[in-house]
């Protein structure tokens, strides 16, 4: 009779125990659903206070490129500097006009003037107009090398790109489009009367924005001949279309990547047909997913491919129309004289390593002035934080008037592409 009151006593206590650790548990993912909640609800609010900026309704289209139409304190701490809000005129690809809005990184401390001024160019962040740079409420936290140009007294320039946080469609990896959005985030900080910004000029873009960056360079002297370009940076950059579209069908990223491509291109390309490439699950979910920012669009493309589904029901490089449209959205090799620095990692799982490899052996091919980096043991986003003290080194010798040392003569560390 102890012995079963014992037994009986022992299975209480577990009981308990495990009442008590379910109790705990629950609680737990109460708080935190709380906690998500609030962020969620912090978000919204913030979103809704800044959303009158954006609105172009009553602007006029018709102006000078690159004119500052509003502009407002970014409200973030910048370290040696401050930030505006900015929207300024631009062209789309065809060449209709329209707006982009972005920021402009001034410098507080007292430098020599005319100011150098160095545009960035962002990499794939999702289409919601909450996912523009300008419009995330810790954007200077994401670029933690921002302090170290504001300590060379560089002026910075950050375009959203025309579409991504003012209305439309944001022209995704159309080379022409994302230039003039650059290119006129430069005119508009030379707009800024208290950036004392000069017309001396470098680029440097990662991922898509490496695409833009190289764009940039290959447009500059005949569509902002006004602006001295000396030097051009693109770290992971997306250059070889083809191949990574192809090397990355059915992929995880085909549901990051794709839901944009799907929308910007068919946008400019009146002859492509999206829905004839789409599985049922990307009809039904490109359009929600490419209003997502990138995180949460990374965790749905990584969800749904271990759930074994797929983007595109066919490789779009088989077919010569999205192929076309590739060829002609591949990074441009750039001149002899135009300086360009290539960085990449070696473990890049988005924009993979033997792309750029093809893309530094085509442009030394062609004699460009090329120097690469090569990392290793380095993700795609963390790259852009790892290779900035480099890159800025690189960039301040290009302002100093240095000859640039090609990398050309040394051997790629990967076959390329």
């Amino acid at each position: 009779m102890l012995k079963k009151n014992k037994s009986k006593q022992s299975f209480w206590h577990h009981h308990r125990v495990f009442l008590v650790i379910l109790g705990i548990v629950l609680l737990t993912i109460l708080i935190l659903i709380a906690v998500l909640g609030y962020q969620q609800y912090q978000a919204a609010q913030y979103q809704a206070s800044i959303s009158s900026f954006y609105n172009t309704s009553n602007l006029p289209l018709s102006g000078p490129l690159g004119q500052v139409v509003r502009s407002e304190s970014l409200g973030q701490t910048v370290p040696g500097g401050n930030a505006q809000r900015i929207l300024y005129r631009t062209q789309k690809a065809d060449g209709s006009p329209t707006f982009a809005s972005g920021i402009v990184f001034i410098p507080t401390s007292a430098t020599s003037s005319p100011r150098p001024i160095v545009a960035w160019a962002h990499g794939t962040i999702g289409m919601g107009p909450q996912c523009a740079p300008s419009r995330n409420a810790n954007y200077v936290a994401s670029i933690d090398w921002i302090g170290l140009m504001m300590q060379r007294g560089w002026v910075v320039t950050a375009t959203d790109y025309a579409g991504l946080g003012t209305p439309g469609i944001e022209e995704y990896l159309v080379g022409n489009s994302e230039a003039n959005d650059v290119l006129n985030s430069v005119r508009a900080a030379r707009n800024i009367a208290s950036a004392q910004a000069g017309n001396t000029f470098t680029v440097w873009g990662h991922s898509q924005g490496g695409h833009s960056a190289l764009f940039t360079a290959k447009n500059a002297a005949s569509y902002a001949p006004e602006l001295q370009l000396v030097g051009t940076a693109a770290t992971a950059p997306a250059a070889e279309l083809v191949p990574l579209f192809n090397e990355q069908n059915g992929q995880a990223i085909d549901w990051v990547i794709g839901p944009e491509a799907i929308i910007s291109w068919p946008s400019v390309y009146k002859n492509l047909d999206a829905n004839a490439v789409l599985t049922t699950q990307g009809k039904n979910n490109y359009q929600q997913i490419a209003q997502k920012c990138i995180d949460a669009a990374a965790i749905s493309g990584i969800i749904r491919n271990d759930l074994q589904q797929q983007f595109f029901n066919t490789n779009i490089m088989n077919i010569p129309a999205w192929k076309n449209v590739a060829q002609a959205q591949t990074a441009p090799v750039l001149q002899p004289n135009q300086p360009v620095f290539v960085g990449e990692s070696l473990t890049d799982q988005v924009v993979l390593p033997n792309t750029t490899a093809l893309y530094i052996q085509k442009a030394c091919s062609a004699n460009s002035n090329l120097t690469s980096l090569w990392l290793n043991d380095v993700g795609h986003i963390q790259l852009q934080t790892v290779i900035a003290p480099a890159v800025i080194n690189w960039l301040g010798d290009r302002f100093a008037g240095r000859a640039n040392v090609s990398t050309c003569n040394q051997p790629l560390p990967i076959t390329p592409s």
